[in-house]
């Protein structure tokens, strides 16, 4: 296991250490593509503007509310598997799939678009990781904690793809 995933008391939890390190791995990105994630929503709830402003801001807030406790949930499983939570945004923008648009503010419309965009990306890559965690690590309960987690953001796309879409 490398220094920068061991911590002192490395639990013993049947894994080898190499499949720790994998599982592990998975979770940094997915937390660094959740923090992404949660600082988009927030970026579009408070600049979002026009005719779907009430909806379009209560529906951002409780999305990135609800990302406030996967994440920590992220973070203290990457704790129970005895390894180091990466906390700075630097580390997160290294690490995540999503990326950044800095000083971009879109109209709402391409905002929904783009937060969908992102939890199908998330979901994607959540599918291949709980498969891994799963077949690759024998992890069978970060396997499961995934899928909970791609639920979520199954459920959050829908929700946004009801904004746009047109009978």
């Amino acid at each position: 296991m490398s220094t920068q995933t061991k911590t002192n008391s490395t639990p013993d939890l049947g894994l080898s250490a190499d499949n720790v390190e994998g599982v592990v791995t998975i979770l940094k990105r997915l937390l660094a593509d959740e923090q992404v994630l949660y600082n988009r929503l927030r970026n579009y709830h408070w600049n979002v503007v026009g005719m779907e402003f009430g909806p379009l801001h209560a529906l951002f807030q409780v999305q990135y509310e609800g990302l406030t406790t996967d994440i920590d949930d992220i973070a203290e499983r990457i704790r129970q598997l005895g390894a180091v939570v990466p906390g700075t945004m630097s580390e997160y923008l290294q690490a995540a799939s999503l990326s950044e648009n800095p000083g971009v503010y879109p109209d709402a419309p391409t905002m929904v678009k783009n937060l969908t965009n992102d939890h199908e990306a998330i979901i994607r890559n959540l599918r291949t990781d709980l498969r891994a965690a799963d077949e690759q690590y024998d992890d069978m309960g970060t396997s499961d904690f995934l899928t909970g987690l791609m639920e979520k953001h199954e459920k959050s796309a829908w929700l946004l793809r009801a904004h746009i879409e047109q009978r």
